[in-house]
């Protein structure tokens, strides 16, 4: 075998040329996110997911290679190597195969065996050996007994025939044990017949979570499918917890049941160990067997089956968290206009924090709303800020206290006579991670991390993509039981989706932290701080290629990042799209030739080479319509526009609700079992696969996506469990997932109910298009309260022209 057939394989769908073309790209400095996006022609339009899958693929193959030489080299140096040895080992590619085959050879710690073979007992053990399988006779009188005595070895150990004999047998136990054909048949009747079992343990809580698994079992086929895995992972933990007991074995109950499965096993040890029944160490050889079996190999495969279990479970729960991540990454920017952020408490009051349109923080102050008196202060701070007029949008952190005050913000809002201010909830995860971290203290050394936090949610509101990158995404906690995978792999695969998002989504090079560019391919963090500390000492970048300029900004470097980056202060128009410089002669050229510019090739300009036959030749099919659609809409954000969400104003705690209410919400996380929905009661509910749709529904992601704003309906409260039951094919007659933003608009006048759970319908000029928000009254500069030591806020505020 070799890697092409190996690989056809493990990824049939992926042809092997396309797999070379990634090796050699990656070979030459190629990243994940560069060949997928520029190189389309050479890999046949591979993705991200199959480029990885490609590189990781490789990786294996060569793991295996190692692993096969390694045996090799040890087996020879101990002069046991024979040509069918060595030709066993280079033909078998599966691992734990390899493991079996190397067993009898590996170097082991001093065992029982070994000490009877150093006392001179190994000899005994062949005789018994023999004599079990016919290949020698017992002479006249020679009975087991007399026959060890002979091998006694007081000084080792050994000092009777009793001891002797308890030496052989263990060196016919670990003999028996290291059988490779033997350990591979306990391993697939173990796979394709044994089940998980679990019992409830003596430390189980009351009302625990785990009661459905008190007595419990599920074969291991069942639970190695991935829509099953998640299973596993809860009845670790809940061993993990002491809560339950775990074990392998046959259906308990069943036909044939736990006794049946480990006779059949039992059966199999002792016709290998014993074909003499009445031979003199008959009883010998079957005890072996048996302890062959239950106390060495039965031990080894069902630490491979536990071993199996959390690999495919990781594997299935790491693509869940993935997936969950990428959502919340790509969620729709508010975009570069001011935002006040309100980061929720309740003994320390409300911290709230002022940021311009480019996301600098300006100022901050308290509010406090435990008594009438202070809630009035609190309504004249708020009316004083909306009064400088710049305000576009209030983001309220979900934590403790969010919606009382979302609550109160929405009434000052409101009494303040303001139609288009959208009060919008942001989620918290991972704020405080940020606001105690290096990050933060960097950004803003002389702020209490409470500040810091009302900051990161004001600027989550206007670009989640450029602030969520500061956080580590395990502390976004969208994931399904995220500390209980391979937190190594859990964070490889992470640090994947970042990098694939904010490369998807473009980084604009003069106002990108330092954070944001160290994810564009090519640079990193050493790049990212050149980069910065460039552009703070020459200036804002004029065009991409003053990129080269950057000390240590190599030309690879520049390859593969220029196209993710966007100056729309340059010059020249392409380098504010997606287009990689490495085009621009060519279209320069195509567009000189129809006596035009570049310019005139943009937007509705581009039907000039929609049909040009030769120019889509010389670029490639993949190449040509990407090019295309970057000139059709130069600049494009590839996320949704932004629509305002609020959640129901009669509920905002878990006993406010009832069955039966039809309430919004925005869907928080994915998991193999269903979908959490937050409602706004500091609590997520849960909608269960079964509860999805009226349709079967095989894998929630069909229908549901962490960050969909859905509606759903309350089938039951728990208030001592602190669970919520609901369900989405029982929310009145329009269960769905938010609609693209154009059919929304469109319809946005025709449903009272969805528009209601956005907020109020803007009137006037939209939010997006610039222009302050309309209000009873022109605005008057009042700074009589925290915000007042910037007496100049209202001119900080004014978009930057």
């Amino acid at each position: 075998m070799n890697f092409q057939t190996w690989f056809f394989a493990q990824h049939p769908n992926i042809p092997f040329s396309s797999a070379e073309a990634v090796l050699a790209l990656v070979a030459d400095g190629g990243t994940v996110p560069f060949i997928a996006r520029y190189r389309k022609e050479r890999t046949g339009n591979l993705d991200e997911v199959a480029i990885q899958d490609v590189i990781d693929g490789h990786e294996k193959w060569q793991e295996i290679l190692q692993r096969q030489a390694h045996i090799l080299e040890q087996i020879e140096k101990q002069k046991q190597l024979t040509p069918e040895l060595r030709e066993s080992i280079q033909n078998t590619f599966e691992l734990e195969r390899l493991e079996d085959i190397y067993l009898p050879y590996k170097v082991k710690r001093k065992t029982k065996a070994t000490q009877a073979r150093e006392a001179g007992i190994e000899p005994l053990a062949d005789w018994i050996w023999n004599c079990g399988h016919g290949t020698e006779q017992p002479q006249p009188g020679q009975t087991l007994e007399i026959w060890a005595f002979t091998f006694r070895n007081e000084e080792k150990g050994y000092p009777d025939a009793a001891s002797a004999i308890e030496g052989a047998q263990d060196i016919l136990v670990e003999r028996l044990s290291e059988v490779p054909g033997l350990r591979q048949k306990v391993r697939e009747k173990t796979f394709a017949e044994a089940f998980v079992i679990t019992h409830k343990a003596p430390k189980a809580k009351p009302h625990s979570k785990y009661e459905n698994y008190f007595q419990f079992h599920e074969p291991i086929s069942s639970l190695l499918k991935p829509e099953n895995s998640h299973r596993y992972l809860a009845l670790r933990r809940g061993w993990i917890e002491e809560e339950l007991t775990l074990a392998i074995g046959g259906k308990p109950d069943g036909e044939g049941g736990d006794a049946g499965l480990e006779a059949s096993l039992l059966a199999e040890y002792e016709a290998l160990a014993l074909s003499v029944p009445d031979s003199p160490g008959a009883e010998v050889l079957r005890k072996a067997a048996r302890l062959a079996l239950k106390a060495h190999v039965q031990p080894s495969i069902d630490s491979e089956v536990h071993k199996a279990l959390k690999t495919v479970a990781d594997e299935v729960a790491i693509k869940v968290f993935a997936e969950n991540v990428r959502k919340l990454l790509l969620a729709s920017p508010f975009g570069p206009k001011a935002v006040l952020g309100v980061d929720p408490g309740v003994r320390t009051g409300c911290k709230l924090a002022v940021v311009d349109d480019s996301g600098k923080f300006i100022s901050h102050t308290v509010i406090h709303l435990q008594s009438d008196d202070a809630k009035a202060a609190a309504k004249q701070i708020l009316k004083d800020v909306f009064a400088t007029g710049m305000i576009r949008a209030i983001a309220v952190g979900n934590g403790t206290a969010g919606r009382e005050a979302e609550l109160f913000v929405r009434a000052a809002v409101k009494e303040a006579g303001i139609e288009n201010l959208p009060v919008v909830m942001v989620s918290e995860s991972g704020a405080s991670v940020y606001s105690a971290s290096e990050v933060a203290r960097e950004e803003f050394p002389d702020l209490d991390i409470t500040v810091r936090g009302a900051i990161s949610i004001a600027r989550r509101l206007q670009d989640p993509l450029a602030e969520l990158v500061k956080v580590d995404p395990k502390s976004i906690g969208v994931g399904q039981y995220q500390h209980d995978v391979s937190q190594a792999r859990l964070k490889k695969t992470l640090d994947h989706v970042v990098d694939s998002c904010v490369n998807q989504v473009g980084v604009n090079l003069n106002t990108a932290s330092m954070h944001l560019l160290a994810h564009v391919a090519g640079i990193g963090p050493g790049l990212a701080k050149a980069v910065v500390e460039y552009r703070g000492g020459k200036g804002l970048f004029g065009s991409r290629a003053e990129l080269l300029e950057v000390p240590r900004f190599s030309q690879k470097a520049f390859e593969q990042a220029a196209g993710f980056l966007r100056v729309p202060e340059s010059s020249n128009p392409l380098d504010n799209t997606g287009v990689h410089p490495e085009r621009y002669p060519l279209l320069e050229a195509r567009a000189a030739s129809l006596g035009k510019s570049v310019s005139d090739l943009m937007g509705s300009g581009v039907a000039a080479l929609r049909e040009d036959s030769e120019f889509k030749a010389s670029l490639g099919d993949f190449t040509f319509e990407d090019l295309i659609q970057e000139l059709e809409k130069p600049g494009r954000d590839c996320r949704e526009s932004f629509i305002p969400f609020s959640f129901r104003d009669d509920i905002y705690e878990l006993k406010d609700l009832q069955a039966g209410m039809i309430c919004p919400g925005i869907v928080t996380n994915v998991t193999n079992f269903g979908a959490f929905v937050d409602i706004g009661v500091h609590q997520d509910g849960l909608v269960h696969l079964s509860q999805l749709a009226q349709r079967f529904v095989k894998d929630p992601r069909e229908v549901v996506s962490a960050g969909d704003r859905v509606h759903v309906k309350v089938l039951e409260v728990d208030l001592d469990k602190k669970q919520i039951s609901l369900s989405m094919k029982q929310a009145s007659e329009a269960p769905r997932r938010e609609r693209p933003h154009q059919e929304r608009r469109q319809q946005a006048g025709e449903d009272g109910e969805r528009r209601s759970s956005r907020g109020p319908r803007s009137k006037g000029r939209p939010m997006d298009r610039g222009g302050p928000p309309r209000r009873p009254q022109p605005p008057r500069p009042v700074f009589n309260n925290a915000f007042a030591a910037l007496a100049d806020l209202r001119n900080q505020l004014k978009p930057k022209k």
